[in-house]
Parts: structure tokens; sequence; C-alpha cells
């Protein structure tokens, strides 16, 4: 039928919107904090996998934490466009709900990820950083995971709701 669009298109959307999205989002996170923090950032990323001695690990373990860096913003990516499906104002209203989802997941990290990691990270923590933290995240990781949902997540939803009827 025209105007119906094939399954493999909807998952082409869907794998599209999580891919650019994590990419993008890890890309600008992982600099901006590379730049803030030092270019150390991806060991400290692989030491919540494998402890203190990973910042004295090398090359293997620098790449073990960029490739951890965009598993996690993948994820996230992949969590927002789920979502999104069965709530569709997320695509919609992606501004607002974009800064809201990088709250959710700089908080996600801070709360729970990092203090169960092997570096066993927790506060207490100072105001100015956690701010900092949810502005960082809200503009770096929200936006661009939700704007890529909004984009190519869109045609996703569409087909799956057209081979539905």
């Amino acid at each position: 039928m025209p105007g119906v669009s094939s399954p493999s298109v909807a998952t082409g959307g869907a794998v599209k919107a999580i891919f650019i999205g994590g990419v993008t989002a890890g890309i600008v996170d992982l600099l901006q904090a590379c730049i803030l923090f030092g270019w150390d950032i991806p060991l400290a990323i692989a030491a919540g996998l494998l402890g203190k001695q990973a910042f004295a690990g090398g090359a293997g373990t620098y790449a073990l934490g960029v490739l951890l860096h965009f598993f996690i913003a993948c994820t996230a990516a992949a969590i927002y466009y789920l979502t999104s499906r069965r709530l569709p104002f997320l695509a919609r209203h992606w501004v607002v709900c974009g800064l809201f989802f990088g709250m959710a997941v700089e908080l996600t990290m801070r709360l729970m990820v990092l203090p169960l990691s092997a570096l066993h990270a927790r506060g207490p923590y100072k105001l100015k950083d956690l701010i900092l933290g949810l502005v960082v995240h809200m503009v770096v990781v929200g936006l661009p995971i939700a704007y890529s949902v909004r984009l190519w997540g869109a045609s996703s939803a569409s087909a799956a709701n057209a081979s539905s009827a």
C-alpha cells in the first residue's frame, strides 16, 4: 500500500536516531569534560569499571574509557527513543523534554551509577558542582539526544503506527 512503510524503514529510523543522538551527545560531553577537567577523563571513566588502578593505565585503558563513555551515551539515547514510543510528547516537545532528560542522566550518573561503580564516588557535593553538572548535561546530552529522536525517530513512530493500522 502507498504510504505504509516497511518495518525495516522503522528499524533504520530507530538505529539512526539512537546512533546519531548517542554519538553526538558522547562527543560533545567528552570534549567538554576533557576541556574542563583534563584529558585524563577517559581514564576516570575506565576507573568506574576497573577501580583506581585504571589511572595508571595506558592506551588500552584510555580506549576502554572512551568506549564506555559512548556506550553510556548510546544507552541513554536508546532509553529516550524507546520511552518516546510510549510517550510521543517526548519527540514533539523535544527541547523541554530533552533538558529534563539531560538532568535525569546527570542525576542517575551522579547519585546511582558512580556510587555503585568501582570508584564508589559519593558526596557530599558542592552546590556549584551540582548545578554545573545539571546545566552541562541538559545542554550537551539531553538536547542532542532529544533532537535526534525528533528528527529520525518520528519516521519510526509513523511507520509503526501505519503498519499496525
